[in-house]
């Protein structure tokens, strides 16, 4: 053996190579970081889903007078977000993916600690189920981004991994692909992300920790669809052109949301500038008052997630118009 190593040199820097503590250490840490975020991220599924369960306890069906509980519950709940966003976890505000995608191009490591860091994963996770328990009309896709980021960024330098960007967009696809069993969407958000600026060795980054973060999920839950089987077919001539028109009125309004969600932000900001925590709790108490209104009107369709509803929708159920 002795022998052989001498004869081929490369074999013996091989071996050297990998039986070295700084190659393992980084990817023992990457590797328990991925599957890290697969178990938090379903952990943080399964607490949101059971506070709207709660919430749907608390307030009862429709007739009843817990029914109208939301007038009170949801802009205090709003109130208590926004202060322990504001006073205890700074950064946690927004959905998520817009502070994961702005620590990519930050340079330094501190300001990154800013938006992505262990305690705005306690704080996103906490305040997405607070509001769900209030009756909140979010989703946890975005904070299971900002989530995923932040503990790969933290194995990162637990690791003295330095492939910061990289594996900020590979925590971001994990944590998608662990909360909805949806291992593709996790790569499909990071191809679009990589686009903008692409490098090659975040390709293996974000297929392992995707992987990974799945293997957690599938441990943990089991393989299931997280929005249900479609069971009807549909013909090319009849039918496929109602597939277009719905793929671009979507789209349409969807971009709508996003245009009127940022520029709702964007003057909410500007108007917080003189006094940020006492105009912040002002307006999350409108905005609470206002959801708790519509989804009252709505026979308390609009609460929560919109999961059951898309599932509902998936599987064949019939929707209110106004859905």
């Amino acid at each position: 053996m002795a022998g052989t190593s001498r004869k081929y040199p490369m074999l013996r820097r091989s071996r050297a190579m990998w039986g070295s503590r700084r190659v393992w250490q980084p990817r023992l840490v990457f590797w328990a970081g991925a599957l890290g975020i697969g178990v938090i991220s379903v952990l943080f599924a399964v607490l949101a889903d059971r506070a709207q369960e709660l919430f749907q306890l608390m307030t009862g069906d429709a007739g009843g007078w817990r029914f109208y509980l939301p007038l009170a519950i949801t802009p205090l709940g709003f109130v208590l977000c926004a202060w322990l966003a504001h006073t205890f976890f700074p950064g946690s505000q927004g959905s998520g993916i817009p502070q994961a995608i702005a620590a990519r191009h930050l340079r330094d490591d501190e300001d990154r600690s800013h938006i992505l860091s262990l305690k705005l994963v306690a704080g996103k996770i906490m305040l997405t189920i607070v509001g769900l328990f209030c009756g909140a009309s979010i989703g946890r896709e975005g904070p299971t981004v900002q989530v995923g980021a932040s503990l790969m960024l933290q194995a990162a330098r637990w690791g003295g991994m330095v492939q910061a960007r990289g594996l900020i967009l590979a925590g971001s696809a994990a944590g998608i692909a662990a909360a909805f069993n949806t291992p593709l969407a996790g790569i499909v958000f990071a191809i679009e992300e990589m686009g903008r600026t692409y490098e090659a060795r975040t390709n293996g980054l974000v297929l392992t920790a995707v992987i990974l973060a799945g293997l957690a999920s599938l441990g943990l839950l089991g393989n299931y669809t997280y929005f249900g089987v479609a069971r009807d077919t549909i013909s090319f001539a009849a039918e496929w052109p109602l597939v277009l028109a719905c793929g671009i009125i979507g789209g349409g309004f969807g971009a709508l949301f996003s245009l009127l969600a940022l520029k709702a932000t964007r003057r909410i900001r500007r108007w917080n500038t003189g006094q940020p925590l006492r105009r912040a709790l002002v307006v999350a108490a409108i905005c609470g008052l206002a959801v708790a209104v519509i989804g009252i009107a709505s026979g308390g369709l609009t609460f929560g997630t919109g999961y059951v509803q898309a599932r509902g929708a998936v599987e064949g159920t019939p929707l209110p118009w106004f859905f």
